[in-house]
């Protein structure tokens, strides 16, 4: 069930939503919506969410059950090659942890070759359309966490790429030109997110008329 009244108009509803949406890193595995809600909810965002050139460049996998899961083992794997395993490593075993203990994880890509393609068709642009895929990738991160917000559900967004990249690649099967770009564990909220500070908007926003 939504967070908004029906009586709510458009504009409030839609800044309630980008207030609601935090930082969760306390989840549960179980939520509130079925699995076909939420792969509902990141169709809408690849659909929808603009991109520069209308490239549609990013790519999602939506990791559930024993994926999800393998995907956490993996990435505990590979900082334990980097950390060692010993009591240091310890915090940041029960990190990684904790982010296997939520519903699913949802992997966010770039595909090389579409940037490639557009870089070699555009050469006056092709320094940018690096730089404008990662403006895609996030647009479509902060759509599809908001929408799960809405519906009461939590995430946080993780960046162990490129440590797990091949680990990745091999284990799902996922395309060769698909870069990894973040990862987002998302589940029922078990503990709410904190107060947060606001810097001074009148030094961060100008108008000028």
């Amino acid at each position: 069930m939504g967070l908004f009244s029906k009586n709510t108009s458009s504009l409030t509803t839609f800044q309630n939503a980008i207030e609601s949406r935090r930082t969760i890193y306390s989840l549960d595995q179980d939520i509130s919506i079925s699995d076909n809600e939420v792969e509902s909810i990141i169709e809408h965002a690849i659909k929808h969410v603009p991109s520069s050139f209308n490239s549609q460049s990013t790519r999602i996998v939506l990791l559930l059950n024993d994926n999800h899961n393998k995907f956490w083992n993996i990435t505990k794997d590979e900082l334990k090659k980097v950390m060692g395993d010993d009591r240091d490593f310890q915090p940041t075993s029960d990190k990684i942890d904790n982010f296997k203990h939520s519903h699913g994880t949802i992997l966010y890509f770039e595909d090389q070759e579409v940037i490639e393609g557009l870089q070699n068709q555009m050469p006056n642009y092709a320094e940018n359309f690096a730089i404008w895929s990662s403006q895609t990738n996030a647009m479509h991160q902060f759509a599809i966490w908001t929408a799960l917000s809405t519906e009461g559900v939590g995430a946080s967004l993780q960046h162990y790429n490129p440590l797990v990249d091949a680990a990745v690649t091999e284990t799902f099967e996922i395309p060769n030109t698909w870069k990894l770009v973040a990862q987002m564990p998302f589940g029922n909220i078990r503990e709410e997110a904190g107060d947060k500070e606001f810097h001074d908007v009148s030094k961060r926003f100008l108008v000028r008329k």
